[in-house]
């Protein structure tokens, strides 16, 4: 089990912080080296460490919560060269299918970005899947240093 900082802001003046585990699952890692790229690195807190795909498109990292979430923040910093392009979030409930949540379209660069409302119909989850349908990258890898959900 791997830690996914979740914040659930409800609609009252009332400010909820939620810190819940999650279960991580990514679509590949570079050679199958989990120990140099694994999945953990996506939470660790450090921006010297990363999740790396091996090649191919689409890519894709899948957070299952503890309790269903409201996610509607996404921040997460790629590695120039090797960014998602065309992303989309998509959300289930347990034992459901997955529906589409929300797209966002990042940048080719080295810094946080955070793309609000991946959720507009502000849609609960007990899993989400975040899937980068093109990369940057000539053969289709991602790299990611960091991801946080709100």
């Amino acid at each position: 089990f791997v830690s996914v900082l979740i914040w659930n802001q409800p609609t009252d003046s009332a400010s909820v912080v939620m810190l819940a585990e999650a279960k991580l699952r990514v679509s590949s890692v570079l050679n199958g080296d989990t120990r140099q790229f694994g999945k953990k690195f996506l939470t660790d807190g450090r921006d010297d460490t990363c999740w790396n795909s091996d090649s191919g498109s689409p890519q894709f990292i899948e957070i299952k919560f503890l309790e269903p979430a409201t996610p509607q923040r996404l921040s997460i910093m790629f590695q120039g060269g090797f960014a998602g392009k065309n992303c989309v979030v998509e959300g289930k409930v347990e034992g459901g299918e997955y529906e589409e949540l929300g797209r966002f379209y990042p940048e080719d660069v080295n810094h946080v970005q955070v793309f609000d409302s991946i959720n507009p119909g502000g849609i609960e989850a007990s899993m989400l899947k975040i899937t980068f349908l093109d990369s940057t990258d000539f053969f289709g890898r991602v790299t990611v240093y960091t991801l946080d959900l709100e």
